[in-house]
């Protein structure tokens, strides 16, 4: 989608830095320690993963997941991820170009050569 077509809701990564960044520091005083968000980043993955094996795996939901929001844990986890790049000063949004290129030179052929994926 390119700029002309965003929507107002959309939200680009360096906005999404800022405005988390913006957010901690008024509503939510500060950052907790890396540590801390790491450990938090991992129960919210789990989260996430409860309701991924509920809802595409082969576990039944308990009474206990009734009301979870399949987009709203994966909303936690980029959250906390982004408060972790905010942090330890990554620009999420150069770190994914470089992501990209490393992908596209590392893994050029690759899945178009794996018989399991045909």
């Amino acid at each position: 989608m390119n700029e002309n077509n965003r929507s107002e809701k959309d939200i680009t990564i360096a906005e999404a830095q800022k405005m988390v960044d913006e957010w901690i520091r008024t509503v939510g005083v500060r950052y907790f320690n890396e540590l801390t968000n790491t450990a938090i980043l991992m129960e919210e993955v789990g989260e996430l993963a409860r309701i991924m094996a509920r809802k595409y795996g082969e576990q039944s939901f308990k009474t206990s997941d009734e009301g979870k929001d399949l987009a709203d844990e994966m909303a936690d986890v980029l959250w906390v991820l982004i408060c972790l790049a905010n942090q330890t000063g990554v620009n999420l949004t150069e770190a994914l170009h470089k992501n990209f290129e490393k992908k596209n030179i590392r893994d050029k052929d690759r899945h178009k050569q794996n018989l399991k994926l045909k």
